[in-house]
């Protein structure tokens, strides 16, 4: 069964699994999606949150000594967010938002909590960054983890492995969190956005879900990817199979399968680069 619909702006997860769900599919019952639905979007936005402090913490002269580059980061954090107080010792930076006046919004996402950054590694051709989160937030979610971030230049590569509890703020619904991700820029830069391969694993109110990550290519001005697959397995052992492809400048469908049916839904986005 294929069906199309018309989709601008909303959570792919909620469309995705509204329409295998309801749509008369025997595989997945209308309760066992509806967590689906909760847990996949409580799990993206934590890792959407944390991902994109990471990225602030970018902007150092690589093959410098790891204190000047966690000076260079302290500069570039203020510049683009005065609300943060930031403190450095050695290679340590310590960011807590929302201490000053000003704004607390880089890339769409407003700051709140404590982010602690620690330049490992810093050569020509490796550089090893850790980061804590302490009551790390932002309007809906709040997090509390540890990331190590490896970056291979020869490969144009950033390995990313987490650890990660959130916690819903309207409600105090928690989930606790591991991923293993290999992320590399697209053909236009990671300005553009990126790739990503590996998986993520959470416990939550029902139990263990898990996220394969295959291929998945990002641009920061989609609200979807563009391109690759995600297999979302739930406690239950139940799996949803959905994949991305630019069917046109401005379009990209996202197709859902659990095995029974198949649903295809297309995304108005903004267009496509070349």
């Amino acid at each position: 069964m294929t069906k199309t619909l018309r989709w601008v702006g909303t959570s792919f997860f909620a469309l995705a699994l509204a329409g295998v769900a309801f749509g008369g599919c025997q595989a997945l019952t209308r309760s066992e999606a509806a967590a689906a639905l909760e847990e996949a979007s409580l799990d993206a936005e934590a890792a959407s949150l944390t991902s994109g402090s990471i990225e602030i913490t970018t902007d150092f002269t690589i093959g410098d000594a790891v204190e000047s580059a966690a000076t260079e980061i302290a500069t570039f954090v203020r510049s683009q967010l005065p609300c943060a107080e930031i403190t450095v010792e050695g290679a340590t930076l310590t960011i807590e938002y929302g201490a000053n006046p000003g704004t607390c919004t880089y890339r769409g996402q407003t700051y709140g909590g404590i982010h602690q950054i620690t330049v490992m590694r810093n050569q020509m051709d490796d550089v090893v960054v850790s980061h804590r989160w302490e009551d790390f937030h932002n309007a809906d979610l709040t997090v509390t983890g540890t990331a190590m971030v490896t970056w291979s230049f020869a490969d144009r590569t950033r390995h990313v492995v987490h650890e990660l509890t959130w916690t819903r703020q309207s409600d105090g619904r928690q989930g606790t969190g591991s991923g293993d991700r290999l992320q590399q820029p697209l053909e236009g830069g990671l300005l553009s956005g990126f790739q990503e391969d590996g998986s993520r694993r959470w416990d939550g109110e029902s139990g263990t879900w898990t996220l394969d990550i295959d291929g998945v290519q990002f641009r920061w001005v989609d609200a979807v990817p563009q391109a690759g697959v995600y297999t979302l397995t739930t406690p239950a052992n139940k799996v949803l199979s959905l994949s991305f492809s630019r069917s046109a400048s401005t379009t990209i469908t996202v197709t859902i399968t659990n095995g029974m049916n198949t649903y295809d839904f297309d995304v108005t986005t903004l267009p496509s680069e070349g």
